[in-house]
């Protein structure tokens, strides 16, 4: 059975939750001009895109290269430059395991909502996605990347490229994954590895595992990362408005071997944007790999609920809220309920949750979201 067949399996599972009747703001048309910001190398090259002058190429040239000094990092935020300049061989699998993940906490209920946010979703425990990964969830990965923190993990998903059907090399994840917001720069050493620890080995511990096991379908570069202009002038680490805008899409290329990432894999998700919230109250199951305790951030994990809503600020959309114990490393993962053909669709993106780890809260895709997304498409249809 395809990974896809499986997804649509269990995004149906959800049968007799709560129904949520009341209608809140359904879009974010009204919302900020949604100027994407992003930009990258130049395409070419045998590892799929020709690397700028002076970037280091090795381990050994990253140790003097300036930006592997953080102090002026917070500096760039105004700057619309994404570099990502490939480092060969960083993320071994040690590396990656060490990979910690990137907090997103909600300390206090938002207080400007003005009534559109729903009583707070009972806890669903999250369970294990079967293994071997790559025939029950392929399309869901882990991304690793570097900040001033040190090796920082979320989760990602493979979504459809209009510009490229069949053939796409998009990831759909967080904003805060690529970006710090408004205190911050892009984060650097971008990678995403799908279907990552595919046979659930337990790394942390010592079992043995081949590069096979870590990377089934290979490790994938980020040439290129796109958020929203509101995420990167207002994000934080405990919610506020941005947190609605809290979404990133990564152009990816393959470290070896020519293939696109959707054909290794051989699924993709699609994007529903402006999705019907009617539809998304029947269920939505939320995919990633949390790695705060009391997970470690080795084994794919899985929520089902309804979906409600969460108001952070009135002036910001309203964003989609599931009950879910996953914890920090789930950040990015995709939320996927069933499309208007009955097949799999990502709808969101897990953005927040509180310190008690019991819900899970993501953006709306809305007009802006669409907006960011078309961007980076076009700017690669031609490739």
């Amino acid at each position: 059975m395809s990974s896809i067949r499986r997804l649509a399996a269990a995004c149906g599972a959800v049968t007799a939750l709560l129904v949520v009747t009341a209608c809140g703001p359904s879009d974010d048309s009204a919302a900020s001009d949604p100027t994407p910001s992003a930009s990258a190398g130049k395409a070419d090259g045998k590892d799929g895109f020709k690397l700028p002058e002076g970037l280091p190429t090795s381990l050994q040239q990253l140790k003097n290269w300036k930006w592997d000094d953080w102090k002026n990092w917070a500096d760039q935020h105004a700057q619309s430059a994404f570099k990502n300049p490939l480092v060969k061989d960083l993320w071994d699998a040690s590396r990656m395991a060490k990979a910690k993940p990137l907090d997103q906490e909600v300390k206090a209920a938002p207080q400007d909502d003005q009534g559109v946010t729903d009583p707070e979703p009972s806890p669903v425990e999250a369970k294990r996605v079967p293994t071997p990964y790559h025939d029950h969830a392929a399309p869901p990965g882990k991304i690793f990347f570097d900040s001033p923190r040190g090796s920082m993990v979320c989760s990602g998903t493979l979504v459809k490229d209009p510009a490229h059907p069949g053939k796409s090399n998009l990831v759909w994840t967080a904003g805060h994954c690529v970006h710090g917001g408004k205190d911050g720069g892009w984060y650097r050493n971008i990678q995403f590895v799908p279907a990552y620890n595919d046979n659930g080995k337990d790394l942390n511990k010592g079992e043995s595992a081949t590069q096979q096991d870590v990377a089934p379908y290979g490790e994938y570069w980020a040439e290129w990362a796109q958020t929203s202009s509101q995420w990167i002038e207002g994000g934080g680490h405990t919610g506020g408005p941005a947190a609605a805008y809290d979404f990133a899409i990564l152009k990816v290329t393959p470290l070896r071997g020519g293939k696109s990432l959707e054909e290794t894999v051989g699924n993709a998700l699609p994007v529903w944007f402006n999705a019907p919230r009617g539809a998304l109250q029947k269920g939505v199951s939320a995919y990633g790999y949390p790695a705060a305790p009391p997970f470690d951030g080795q084994l794919m994990h899985q929520c089902t609920d309804s979906a409600t809503r969460l108001s952070m600020d009135a002036s910001a959309p309203t964003m989609l809220r599931i009950g879910c114990t996953m914890t920090g490393g789930s950040s990015g993962g995709g939320w996927y309920t069933r499309g208007t053909d009955g097949k799999p669709a990502l709808v969101s993106n897990t953005s927040i949750g509180p310190v008690t780890n019991t819900w899970l809260a993501g953006p709306y895709l809305g007009s802006t979201a669409r907006s960011v997304f078309k961007a980076l498409s076009d700017k690669f249809a031609n490739q």
